[in-house]
């Protein structure tokens, strides 16, 4: 019996990204997720939280139960 695949539609970070270069960013998660490529989707800390900005996802990595998502952070929302 394999793992179940989520669907997700935005990026939940937790605080867990890493940053690679100046917008650049990568994210693993737990579990085998599928995201949309190469649109602009809602990057948030938590699934509930504000959003903190936009992101692209670049590139997808399945493995070991896990999923390792490249994202290119394209907007940051600003509160002024």
């Amino acid at each position: 019996m394999g793992m179940p695949l989520e669907l997700n539609t935005m990026i939940v970070t937790k605080g867990r990204e890493e940053r690679l270069n100046e917008n650049l960013f990568t994210l693993t998660k737990e579990g085998y997720r599928l995201y949309p490529l190469n649109i602009p989707i809602e990057v948030k800390k938590t699934r509930d939280g504000e959003i903190s900005g936009m992101g692209s996802i670049q590139k997808l990595e399945m493995e070991n139960d896990c999923t390792k998502i490249f994202y290119q952070l394209i907007s940051l929302k600003t509160t002024n």
